[in-house]
């Protein structure tokens, strides 16, 4: 479920919050942040304090399988 956002303080930015929020992988939300939150984009790049706006939820981690080598032959 998407989390609402207040920004307080000066100099944050869409990317710096989710970056905070969900880490490294925060930072692929941002296409979504602005698609959920119309007009978000219009406030430039440096959030002004206490503007509202929701988080999309990070989605789950898909595993990656690779294939395994040996110096061996099996």
């Amino acid at each position: 479920m998407p989390e609402t956002y207040t920004v307080r303080g000066e100099g944050q930015t869409v990317e710096l919050v989710l970056h905070r929020r969900h880490g490294a992988r925060g930072r692929t939300l941002i296409a979504e942040t602005l698609r959920i939150n119309p007009g978000l984009a219009a406030l430039g790049a440096w959030l002004p304090p206490g503007t509202q706006f929701l988080l999309p939820d990070l989605p789950a981690e898909t595993a990656t399988v690779r294939p395994r080598k040996s110096l061996f032959k099996d």
